[in-house]
C-alpha cells in the first residue's frame, strides 16, 4: 500500500475483511484464498460510488483500499500511516462473522492506541443486536476501545457515517436492523481485478438477493438479513457481469443463500445465457440452493446452460427428526435423490453441507448414516460442520436465555468446533464423530467412485479431481476446513493472537518453512495418487456405462429398497408424506369430477 503523499482535501477509506485465528494463535491466511468476501466487494462498491458523487464537498477526494486479511497481511501501524499522512479518515472491519471478531478487536486495538477512528460491522454485530438486544462482552470491549458499531446494511447508509467521521464525530452505534434497505439499483458490489485474483481461480462475487423465508434455528440469515426476499434487478446482474468481465474476471460465486428462492431467478439465468451463448462471455459460478429448487421449471438445466459450474446445497441431514427439529422442513428426504439426479444430469458438480451434532445424533447414527449417504445418495463432496449455536441464531438465543454453556471463545464458533454440550455425545465423542466422518466419507474406494459417478455424466472429471484433492488434503494436511483453506499458507511471526508468546526467529523460522516444504510435498503426492485414479477412469472405455444404487433412477418402491427409508424415523416421515400424497390426489380426483359432471350435463 503506497500513498501519494500527504495533501489537503483527501479522506483515506480503508476497508477489511478479517480474517480469524487457528488451533496455535496465528492468522489463517494464504498466498490464494478459497472463497472472496461479498461483504468487502458491496462495501468496495458502495465507498466508490461515495467518492464519484464527491459526498464529502467537491474539494474532498475519498482514497479507498480494500483488503482481505484472508490473503494479505494486515499491519495496523501501515494502515494508521495511511490516513495520518491523508490527514483523516477511517477503518472499517467490514463483514465481521463472530468467528473474526476476537482478530476484528486486536486490530481496532491497535488502531485506536495510534488515535485512528475504527468501525466494525458484519453478522456478529447485526445479530447480537437482532436477537440479544445488543447484550455481549466482546462488544462491550469494541465499545471500551471507542470503536463504532454497525448493525444492519450498508446501501443508503455509508454517506452518513463517512460524513460523521470526516467530522471526527462517529457514533458508537449506528444500528439500521429495523430498516432494511432495498437493493435494486443500488451500486454493485465491485472488487479490483488484482484483489480478486488474489482467490483461488480469480474468483469474485455478488449477491443478487437478500433474505430467506425459511426458520431453520439453526441459521443467522433469518435474522441478519431477514425473511422478506430483497433483489438486484436483472440489469444490476448484467451489469455486474459485464463490469467484472471488462476487467477480465471470469468467474463469479453468488452468495445468495438460496439463489433458486429469488423470484427473478429465470430472467437473471436467462440474461447469462445470452452473454455465454450469443455474446460468447467465457464466464462460470457457483451458486448455493436449497433441496427443493429441482422443481422449478427449467431452473437446473438454465443452470447448466448459464455456466453454474458448481452448486453448493444445505442438506443439512438425513434424518427427518433432525430436520424437523431444527425447522428445515423444506428439506424431504423422500425427494434428495431426485435431486442431486437432476444435477447430476446437468454435469454440475455438487456439494453438500452436513451437519453433524442434531441432539438425536450419536457416534454410531452418524457413521451408519454416512455409510448410506455414500451409497445412495449421488452426491460429489461432502463437507461436515458442527451444529454450531452461532450468535444471531435462534439456536443460540435459546441456549443463552437457559443460561447453558457456550463456549465464550468467538474464535471457536466457525463451525468447526464443539461450544455447547450435546445431549448424547461427550464433548471426546462429538470430536471424534467430526474428525471420523471426514475420514469415512473421503476414503479412497468412494472417492474413485464419486469421480466415476461423474465421468458417467460426462461432467468435468478433473474439476472433481480438483476439489477432491482440496477438501482432502485441507483436512489431512492443513488440518482446516476445505471453506477455510487455500494454497500455500502464510504464516508471519508477529501476527499471533495476544496470550500466545512471539516465538525466537530461530526457532519459527525454521520450522515454518520446514513445515511448508512437507505440506507442499504431501500435496503434490496426494494429487498425483488421486490423479491416477482419474486417469484410469479417462481411459475405460466403459467409463459412461458406469451405474450404481446412487445413479439408478429413481423408483416408486424406494422405501422399501433403499436404507435411507430404513430408520425408525425415516419410516414414519415416508408413511406420513405417503398419506399426505393420498390425500392429495383423492382431492384433486374429486375436483376433477365436479369439473367433469357439469361439462357432461351442458353437452
Amino acid at each position: 500500500m503506497e500513498s501519494r503523499g500527504a495533501r489537503p482535501g483527501r479522506f483515506c477509506l480503508i476497508l477489511v475483511k478479517p480474517s480469524h485465528y487457528d488451533e496455535h494463535g496465528y492468522v489463517i491466511q494464504w498466498f490464494r484464498s478459497p472463497i472472496p468476501s461479498n461483504s468487502l466487494a458491496s462495501l468496495f462498491g458502495l465507498a466508490k460510488d461515495c467518492a464519484a458523487r464527491k459526498i464529502l464537498g467537491p474539494d474532498v477526494d475519498i482514497e479507498i483500499h480494500a483488503l482481505d486479511e484472508t490473503n494479505t497481511r494486515i499491519r495496523p501501524e501501515r494502515l494508521a500511516a495511511l490516513i495520518e499522512q491523508a490527514g483523516a479518515g477511517m477503518v472499517m472491519l467490514t463483514g465481521v462473522q463472530s468467528n473474526q471478531f476476537p482478530r476484528s478487536l486486536d486490530l481496532a486495538k491497535s488502531l485506536r492506541e495510534r488515535g485512528i477512528q475504527v468501525g466494525i460491522g458484519g453478522f456478529h454485530v447485526s445479530g447480537v443486536l437482532s436477537m440479544l438486544n445488543g447484550v455481549d462482552a466482546d462488544l462491550d470491549r469494541a465499545r471500551a476501545m471507542g470503536v463504532s458499531l454497525f448493525a444492519g446494511e450498508a446501501e443508503g447508509r455509508l454517506d452518513e457515517v463517512l460524513h460523521d467521521a470526516a467530522a471526527g464525530t462517529l457514533k458508537p452505534l449506528y444500528n439500521f436492523m429495523h430498516d432494511l434497505p432495498g437493493i435494486d439499483g443500488t451500486p454493485i458490489p465491485l472488487m479490483a481485478v488484482e484483489r480478486a485474483q488474489r482467490t483461488a481461480g480469480g474468483t469474485t462475487s455478488f449477491d443478487a438477493g437478500r433474505g430467506c423465508p425459511y426458520q431453520c434455528s439453526f441459521c443467522t440469515i433469518i435474522n441478519v438479513q431477514g425473511r422478506k426476499s430483497r433483489r438486484r434487478t436483472p440489469d444490476d446482474v448484467e451489469l455486474i457481469v459485464r463490469t467484472n468481465y471488462a476487467q477480465g474476471l471470469r468467474a463469479f460465486f453468488i452468495t445468495d443463500d438460496n439463489f433458486a428462492r429469488n423470484k427473478d431467478w429465470e430472467v437473471i439465468l436467462d440474461r447469462i445465457i445470452r452473454l455465454r451463448e450469443v455474446e460468447h462471455f467465457n464466464i462460470s459460478f457457483i451458486i448455493q440452493v436449497d433441496t427443493l429448487c429441482y422443481k422449478l421449471p427449467n431452473f437446473i438445466g438454465k443452470c447448466a446452460r448459464a455456466g453454474v459450474k458448481r452448486v453448493f446445497i444445505g442438506l443439512e441431514n438425513i434424518n427427518p427428526d433432525n430436520l424437523a427439529g431444527a425447522k428445515k422442513k423444506q428439506n424431504k428426504i423422500t425427494e434428495y435423490r431426485e435431486m442431486l439426479l437432476g444435477w447430476k444430469k446437468a454435469g454440475v458438480i455438487t456439494y453438500a453441507g452436513y451437519i453433524l451434532g442434531f441432539p438425536n445424533d450419536t457416534y454410531e447414527s452418524i457413521m451408519h448414516d454416512i455409510d448410506v449417504i455414500k451409497r445412495e445418495l449421488p452426491v460429489d463432496l461432502l463437507e461436515f460442520f458442527y451444529l454450531t449455536p452461532l450468535p444471531g441464531s435462534e439456536d443460540h438465543l435459546k441456549l443463552h436465555r437457559a443460561s447453558a454453556p457456550l463456549d465464550p471463545d468467538l474464535n471457536k464458533y466457525d463451525l468447526n468446533h464443539v461450544c455447547t454440550t450435546h445431549p448424547k455425545m461427550s464433548r471426546e465423542e462429538w470430536d471424534r464423530a467430526y474428525r471420523d466422518a471426514w475420514k469415512r466419507y473421503y476414503t479412497i474406494e468412494h472417492i474413485e467412485t464419486v469421480m466415476r459417478r461423474v465421468a458417467s455424466t460426462k461432467a468435468n472429471a478433473s474439476n472433481a479431481l480438483f476439489l477432491i484433492t482440496w477438501f482432502m488434503g485441507s483436512i489431512n494436511i492443513e488440518h482446516l476446513h476445505p471453506l477455510e483453506s487455500g494454497s500455500l499458507r502464510l504464516k508471519f511471526r508477529r501476527d499471533r493472537r495476544p496470550g500466545f508468546p512471539i516465538e525466537p526467529i530461530w526457532s519459527f523460522y525454521p520450522k515454518h518453512y520446514a513445515a511448508s516444504v512437507s505440506k507442499v510435498v504431501r500435496w503434490f503426492w496426494l494429487y498425483f495418487k488421486l490423479r491416477r485414479i482419474y486417469l484410469s477412469i479417462k481411459h475405460d472405455p466403459n467409463r459412461y456405462t458406469y451405474c450404481d444404487t446412487a445413479m439408478t433412477a429413481v423408483a416408486d418402491d424406494e422405501a422399501a429398497t433403499h436404507e435411507l427409508f430404513n430408520s425408525e424415523a425415516a419410516r414414519a416421515y415416508v408413511a406420513q408424506a405417503t398419506r399426505l400424497k393420498n390425500i392429495q390426489n383423492h382431492a384433486h380426483d374429486h375436483t376433477q369430477n365436479q369439473i367433469r359432471v357439469p361439462a357432461e350435463a351442458a353437452e
